[in-house]
């Protein structure tokens, strides 16, 4: 109803689930197997929507790549817990965590606050901020503003 957009950081380990996997099986994953408590209460939070940076964690990644939107809110299998998400789009240039440690702009990051959370909330001041850092993202409506011709229309669909 009148419930704004809220944003998220989901972690990955790209050996376990890149986002080479995410795109490639039709944009749609349940995101479960989140076993700490406070991470599952941001689960727990999404709704339809929202949107949410993916973030490839581990020794030699630890970048955002690319966003993707809540298609279904937490629901429980067995004993897992899960939400449904699904690609918006690829971040026009990944950023590293090393630049987002940098940036001034970022310093109340939960990601800094909570590094080992698989997921935690962004407020949308540092959504803002990390889209201008890595040039938004195919399908934020920004298409061709940076002078290159995206093809397709990746993530401007409603469901």
């Amino acid at each position: 109803m009148g419930k704004s957009k809220q944003y998220f950081l989901l972690k990955t380990e790209p050996s376990e689930w890149s986002w080479e996997d995410q795109a490639s099986n039709g944009g749609i994953t349940k995101w479960d197997g989140v076993k700490n408590k406070q991470a599952q209460k941001y689960l727990k939070s999404m709704a339809l929507h929202d949107l949410c940076f993916f973030y490839h964690s581990g020794a030699k990644a630890r970048r955002v790549v690319g966003v993707v939107t809540v298609v279904r809110e937490w629901y429980t299998e067995g004993e897992d817990g899960a939400v449904d998400v699904k690609v918006v789009g690829e971040m026009r240039r990944p950023v590293d965590l090393k630049e987002m440690k940098g940036d001034g702009g970022l310093k109340d990051f939960a990601l800094f606050k909570q590094p080992r959370l698989s997921v935690v909330p962004v407020s949308e001041e540092i959504w803002k901020r990390i889209c201008d850092l890595g040039g938004g993202y195919e399908g934020d409506g920004q298409e061709g503003m940076d002078g290159e011709d995206d093809e397709g229309d990746a993530g401007e669909e409603e469901e």
